[in-house]
């Protein structure tokens, strides 16, 4: 006695993958690189460790450039 095979009721499609994403899935990422480039940026807040000058200057004018 053979199995039946179940066919699909629609022969799928060659076309595109239809994939949607949330509102939230985008802007949660974005808004934590933000927040952690803000952190980055302002080295005021930076009390813990001594940085490199060079590095330090490259973040401020990035900062300047920024906020302009």
């Amino acid at each position: 006695m053979s199995a039946r095979t179940h066919f699909r009721p629609h022969p799928a499609t060659t076309g595109g993958v239809d994939i949607r994403l949330p509102w939230w899935a985008l802007a949660l990422p974005a808004l934590a690189f933000l927040a952690l480039l803000a952190l980055i940026l302002n080295p005021s807040d930076a009390h813990a460790a001594s940085g490199d000058p060079a590095i330090t200057h490259l973040f401020e004018r990035a900062h300047q450039l920024l906020t302009r």
